[in-house]
């Protein structure tokens, strides 16, 4: 692949013109027995295909059999968010049950094998596990990818490396996968470790301008690093195909309102420190170093351990700079309509994030078996019961995510 394919979006945009910010969402489902509660490979079976059939791009495969991805579209509203996150998720559901299957929303199985996962046979992800070996085969994870719209180049590297310095915040929000092949980790989000094991990985370094930041991609491809631009697979990354944002920072919630409370959040980021930029003014940049001591942090404690604010120089219950990050969004929210979902962060901040929670059932029953079957439980609250009204409406993407 040639550097002239490595960002074909070029359209010309004025970087001080709004972005349209609109919002794309994937997440990664497990793939369950519902006897055994263990992983189950669907390889064979009708669940992707059907899927397929009736979600068209909505749904994919990934490296191991035994994940389904699914994507929204190119949403404008947070609440479009929602309601196909809502319908996406119902469907696959109720694909799952007819095929004697369940899914299940959260960032690592807490006592599945790697070792017993099939590959999907795609020549992507063959491609992948012979690179990478069994780094790839072990990396049993889920993720949440958010996608916020962002048409000009130059606009997304100045936002991206401002927005670096909020991503363990949001992590901490999201944390949830503190459980590894039966054991408790000891960390919120062990997934996060998991993935930094691979190349291009954890937070970027600062970038001066879209030059640099395409000139360092071209340099890979020209020395055979990497293929193309999706071989890049930092926090946050501008999407190589696509005039997006795409923070992949991320554990998997379980609830969709923890899904559309962490997207509709880093919009609002997004949008707040655009407001900035237009003005000339921008949030302070921190070294990508600094930055990685609140990742670890994030990881290690999610919402229950303290991060550093570095302009004061002084470190902070997490919970308490969460809480100032709501207060610095707040004049966009409005304007973006996102105060609902918005506040869900504050109901996060109460009752725990994923990880907490799965940890508590851990604790009150002693039983795997029971974490997982509440990961279900909390992975299908809120879903249409009846899907009958869907089957065949969905169509592709507007523009894949």
């Amino acid at each position: 692949m040639g550097p002239e394919e490595v960002v074909p979006y070029r359209e010309e945009y004025d970087p001080y013109e709004r972005p349209s910010f609109t919002i794309g969402v994937e997440e990664e489902y497990m793939v369950l027995d519902p006897h055994t509660l263990d992983l189950r490979s669907h390889i064979g079976m009708e669940l992707l295909s059907q899927g397929r059939t009736l979600l068209h791009e909505h749904v994919k495969p990934e490296l191991h059999a035994s994940i389904v991805e699914i994507g929204t579209g190119v949403c404008r509203t947070i609440q479009e968010v929602r309601f196909e996150l809502t319908k996406i998720r119902s469907i696959v559901a109720h694909l799952a049950r007819q095929n004697g299957l369940l899914i299940a929303a959260a960032s690592t199985h807490p006592f599945a094998r790697w070792q017993e996962q099939e590959i999907y046979p795609d020549e992507r992800y063959l491609g992948i596990v012979e690179d990478m070996q069994i780094l790839a085969r072990s990396l049993l994870i889920f993720g949440l990818h958010i996608h916020i719209g962002i048409e000009n180049r130059e606009t997304q590297i100045q936002l991206m490396n401002v927005m670096r310095y909020f991503l363990p915040h949001v992590l901490a929000l999201s944390t949830n996968s503190p459980f590894w092949m039966g054991m408790n980790t000891g960390l919120k989000s062990y997934r996060s470790k998991l993935f930094e094991r691979f190349p291009r990985t954890a937070l970027p370094d600062f970038f001066s301008s879209w030059a640099e930041f395409e000139n360092y991609v071209r340099l890979l491809i020209r020395t055979g690093c990497i293929d193309n631009g999706k071989k890049i697979w930092w926090d946050i990354r501008p999407h190589p195909f696509f005039p997006t944002l795409e923070i992949r920072i991320c554990d998997l919630p379980m609830r969709i309102d923890e899904t559309v409370a962490i997207a509709a959040l880093c919009q609002a980021i997004a949008a707040k420190l655009f407001s900035l930029y237009q003005k000339n003014m921008s949030f302070r940049v921190y070294r990508r170093s600094l930055i990685m001591e609140n990742k670890w942090r994030a990881v290690r404690y999610g919402i229950d351990g303290k991060l550093i604010d570095f302009g004061k120089q002084r470190e902070f219950p997490a919970r308490m700079l969460i809480r100032e990050l709501l207060e610095f969004v707040d004049d966009v929210v409005d304007e973006l309509g996102t105060r609902k979902e918005i506040e869900y962060i504050h109901e996060i901040l109460e009752m725990g994030t994923g990880a907490d929670r799965q940890l508590r059932v851990w604790r009150e029953t002693g039983s795997l078996e029971a974490v997982v079957r509440y990961i279900h439980e909390e992975s299908t609250r809120g879903l249409f019961q009846d899907v009958t009204p869907f089957l065949g409406e969905l169509q592709p993407p507007r523009e894949p995510v």
